[in-house]
């Protein structure tokens, strides 16, 4: 029996496979794009991507364990392209100047031209055009680059630094459609703003997005949304459509209600008019899942069932295992530079071997594990 040469990856190093994935899209014209060779006459853009791919999928520590690495393969860098390994020096100059914007520009480059091919063609018994999920993570720093998130350390301490990564995914893919990177002291319901949605779609997201003046512009545009209820939030109740009791080990509806909020209209600026109320009229389904965990959600489309609304959140799981993914096996806990652009830019990188390797897994159509594939 012949073999699958397509399926096996024979014949070639993996990495240098993985390095040609990128290929399927005009590299050459991003480069130009951003101008992003201009002033490196050896550390080009092309070499600058393989070796951060290099090092993140090898988990190395530091650019000196990159660059030692390499040099530890000797004459066998022809095939990646390079004619030897890049210096310490050099390799830490290009990641601290060279701007972030072209890694990002060729992350979401090979996410459009990969996304049909990892799409899943389950579309859940649902009608909306597309089902997207929200939710971010944060990156901890052990320095001041980017403002921290939380409370202040009791005594001398220092609250660290740290970035948060805002995705919007596909329910029926594993890819970061929508990426934005913040410091982390950020607030995550700011990210809705940059948003681009159409009509008729559906958007999932935790309560920590939860912003009733951008639901308010969301009802107008006919884009619908789940999340979940804040605990204190105020509410009216104007119609119960649905009550039931809890039953122990039972996963049920337990009520479905139309209930008004108030909140303050934002003007052009994105300043509140403190004096100024309007009321918005949505959905609160109370559900009880078969461990017996409580969940208020919040929606604004009437037509579904409220089975459906609780099925809708639960799809948002998918997101938090992108995300954990990205930080079991990848190195997000060392980081190679020590300025800002050079994490941002680690960190495109990082997302550009996730991606990558999501590809690897679904051409050799293997049912090991993400974990497996990456290491």
């Amino acid at each position: 029996m012949s073999k699958n040469t397509e399926i096996k990856f024979v014949g070639q190093p993996i990495f240098k496979q993985i390095v040609n994935l990128v290929d399927a899209v005009n590299i050459q014209g991003l480069i130009k794009k951003h101008n992003s060779d201009h002033y490196y006459k050896a550390f080009k853009s092309k070499i600058h991507l393989i070796t951060m791919l290099f090092g993140i999928l090898s988990r190395c520590d530091s650019m000196t364990e990159i660059c030692e690495g390499l040099r530890a393969l000797g004459g066998k860098l022809n095939h990646l392209g390079l004619e030897k390994a890049p210096a310490k020096s050099t390799a830490c100059d290009g990641l601290r100047k060279r701007n972030n914007i072209f890694f990002e520009d060729l992350y979401f480059s090979l996410v459009k031209k990969y996304q049909s091919f990892l799409s899943d063609s389950r579309t859940f018994g649902l009608t909306f055009k597309e089902v997207l999920l929200i939710d971010s993570t944060t990156i901890r720093l052990f320095s001041d680059i980017l403002k921290g998130v939380g409370r202040n350390p009791k005594g001398d301490g220092k609250k660290k630094g740290g970035l948060k990564v805002h995705m919007l995914i596909d329910a029926v893919q594993s890819v970061g459609r929508f990426i934005k990177i913040t410091a982390a002291k950020v607030h995550d319901k700011n990210f809705l703003k940059s948003l681009e949605l159409i009509s008729h779609s559906m958007i999932v997201f935790d309560k920590a997005y939860n912003y009733y003046h951008q639901f308010a512009l969301w009802i107008q545009k006919q884009v619908f949304f789940v999340t979940r209820l804040k605990k204190g939030a105020v509410y009216t109740v104007v119609e119960v459509t649905r009550k039931h009791y809890r039953k122990k080990g039972i996963a049920k509806v337990l009520s479905d209600e139309i209930i008004e909020l108030e909140y303050h209209p934002e003007d052009e600026t994105g300043k509140k008019q403190t004096k100024v109320k309007k009321k918005l009229r949505l959905r609160k389904v109370c559900y009880q899942d078969e461990r017996n965990r409580y969940y208020e959600f919040l929606a604004n489309n009437f037509e579904i069932t409220a089975e459906e609304v609780a099925f809708l959140y639960k799809k948002r799981w998918g997101i938090e295992i992108l995300f954990k993914k990205m930080k079991q096996n990848f190195q997000l806990h060392y980081f190679y530079g020590e300025n800002e652009n050079a994490i941002r830019t680690q960190v495109w990188c990082t997302l550009i071997a996730q991606l990558l390797l999501t590809v690897i897994q679904k051409i050799a159509q293997t049912k090991k594990a993400f974990s497996v594939v990456a290491s």
